[in-house]
């Protein structure tokens, strides 16, 4: 199971990759945009939730989408501890750019719209099952 899941992974990676290169994305930017076209604002720990990853990748990313002007990144005034971020305008206004990048990934792939449903159910079901 380990190899198959892997490589699928790597190889849709891959299908991004035009589409996120027209809007200057790397993937892991694009992820960390949709979740927060999502709720436009949340903390970092929540957003790394979110994404399964950890503050030491998350960190350079939110730190390029900053330089970028896509995002914002800020103390809570209600605990300096909690590191928020928010979208910027030109952060709202990229989704508009991006909207059609799930559509166009999802037709390069070959199956069909119930197996993908199922395999979303699946891999969110393994995800939930690991202590991490």
């Amino acid at each position: 199971m380990c190899f198959p899941l892997y490589a699928a992974a790597r190889e849709v990676v891959k299908l991004y990759r035009p589409h996120l290169d027209k809007i200057n994305l790397t993937y892991t930017q694009y992820i960390a945009m949709l979740v927060l076209w999502e709720r436009e604002s949340c903390s970092v720990k929540e957003l790394g939730q979110k994404l399964y990853l950890d503050s030491g990748t998350l960190t350079p990313v939110l730190k390029s989408l900053e330089q970028k002007g896509y995002i914002r990144r800020y103390r809570s005034p209600e605990d300096e501890r909690v590191l928020l971020v928010e979208l910027t305008g030109s952060g709202k206004a990229l989704r508009q750019d991006a909207l059609d990048i799930p559509l166009e990934v999802g037709s390069c792939l070959n199956l069909s719209a119930e197996e993908a449903a199922q395999l979303h159910g699946l891999l969110y079901k393994l995800l939930s099952g690991i202590d991490g």
